[in-house]
């Protein structure tokens, strides 16, 4: 039997912005009111923590700024609670770790943004104006949160000094550029817009599973052992694994798990337009490449892009003088699949993700965004293209049971072999695993073009011949995680 080995916790996550603070207050009780923030309060002891803040980065050099703030928030809040208190005002501590909060969050820039955030169980928080908050949680229940400033103008200068101060590249929500896309300092990813809607709007997505597994994800419901076998192979064999389905079906979430059994000594390359794998956060891997597309800025040169404009497709053939055989990029979502085509084709152990409503529509995708590539790219070419370079493709299966009283369940529903031929206009695929009885992956077919490369890399794949004529199907749920 195929061994994938225990997973391996690093010992330290990336999330250096609520150093020193408390812990995240846990659900208030039957019998305990919900914190009470009163936000005149907030903006009171914002402005004393600012300039007392940058009075002392002034005046003491080497200061850390992100430890030197969360302490005089910390000092600030508990001497107001302090002072109330001698004067017979009621503050629990449940209200003073959300004045904490709130303070810490003005003093970030996410504002009252920071509360929700505090949550671990909020997924997404979708804001439509100042006062229009849904957020959605990891039990499926949606809920109207309070608002999150004061005015829309507020909120969309709390968007732009988000867009400016974020990790990574600089980034900006203009009227020139009216559309932002970038990860914030906790790793949740932002989306925002302005001008083109009628008030600014913006969604935070949350990742749960930063550092995760293939183990991890059987334990979670999104794929049984044989498949974790199969995949885990795959990757020690180096196949090009492209990972398709529909928005929200943890696409990202499977390429941290598939990362993850890539061996700790190789150096390879992550490409994303966003950046949001956070692959070389976890520990794992010391040697990864970590690349982020940039906006540019200012005039548009001759060829018409911005100053200092540096594109995803510019990225991957970049990568390719990187000396590192693998290339993981995030999402491809444009004319970028060709080069990311061609990168796979003179590389080993490749992966990406792609946006796909079913398995069957995955190549009409790849040859939708390659002819948006232009520059004599056809149909023909670029499914030839694709069998020359993919080795396979897994797909995840989106179910939404919350209408039912469930939740959201993500899972392995196909893995698909690319074949190195071309025949009658179309590639030609396998099969491997194919959904069972309940929808989910089982084994449907031996696979023939990477039976050797599998043998090499240790996997017998006469392993899933007991399951093809059992017909399995385990009827395992499906995670509800993203």
């Amino acid at each position: 039997m195929y061994s994938v080995g225990r997973a391996r916790v690093p010992s330290q996550v990336n999330g250096h912005d609520l150093r020193g603070l408390p812990e995240a207050p846990e659900p208030p009780g039957d019998a305990q009111p919900p914190p009470v923030v009163d936000y005149a309060t907030v903006k009171h002891l914002h402005r004393r923590v600012a300039d007392e803040l940058a009075e002392r980065l002034r005046t003491e050099p080497g200061l850390d700024p992100a430890t030197t703030g969360v302490q005089l928030v910390t000092d600030h809040v508990s001497a107001y609670v302090d002072s109330e208190r001698l004067r017979g005002h009621l503050v629990t501590d449940a209200d003073e770790r959300a004045l904490r909060e709130a303070v810490a969050g003005e003093l970030d820039g996410l504002g009252r943004l920071k509360i929700l955030l505090a949550d671990p169980q909020v997924e997404n928080i979708h804001v439509l104006g100042a006062d229009r908050v849904r957020v959605e949680r990891s039990d499926g229940s949606v809920t109207e949160a309070g608002p999150v400033a004061d005015s829309d103008e507020d909120l969309l200068r709390m968007l732009q000094a988000l867009a400016r101060q974020g990790p990574g590249t600089e980034r900006a929500l203009t009227t020139a550029r009216p559309l932002l896309d970038r990860q914030l300092a906790d790793g949740s990813r932002l989306a925002a817009a302005d001008q083109i809607t009628p008030r600014p709007y913006a969604a935070i997505r949350r990742h749960r599973l930063v550092d995760t597994s293939l183990e991890r994800l059987v334990e979670l419901g999104a794929m049984d052992e044989v498949v974790c076998e199969f995949l885990a192979a795959a990757v020690d064999a180096r196949c090009n694994i492209m990972i398709a389905g529909p928005a929200d079906a943890g696409k990202t979430t499977l390429m941290r798990a598939l990362a993850a059994r890539i061996p700790p000594h190789e150096a390879f390359v992550v490409l994303e337009e966003s950046r949001e794998l956070d692959l070389h956060t976890t520990g794992r891997h010391p040697w990864v490449m970590s690349f982020e597309a940039r906006q540019g800025h200012g005039e548009r040169g001759p060829d018409g892009r911005p100053e200092g404009q540096i594109s995803l497709d510019e990225l991957i053939a970049f990568a390719l003088r990187m000396s590192a055989p693998r290339i993981l990029v995030g999402e491809v979502r444009s004319h970028e699949i060709v080069a990311m085509l061609k990168a796979m084709r003179s590389s080993l152990g490749s992966m990406c993700t792609i946006h796909a409503r079913s398995v069957t529509s995955v190549m009409d995708r790849v040859i939708e965004l390659a002819l948006s590539h232009g520059h004599g790219i056809s149909a023909e070419l670029a499914q030839r293209m694709a069998s020359g370079s993919l080795d396979l493709v897994v797909y995840l299966t989106l179910r939404d049971e919350r209408a039912r009283g469930g939740s959201k369940l993500r899972y392995v529903s196909h893995v698909v072999e690319v074949h190195d031929t071309f025949e009658s206009g179309r590639v030609v695929t396998t099969d491997i695993f194919a959904p069972g009885p309940s929808g989910r992956a089982v084994p449907h077919h031996l696979p023939e073009a990477l039976d050797e490369r599998l043998r090499l890399a240790g996997y017998d794949p006469r392993a899933l011949l007991p399951h093809l004529e059992a017909g399995r199907d385990g009827g395992w749920p499906g995670w509800g995680l993203r």
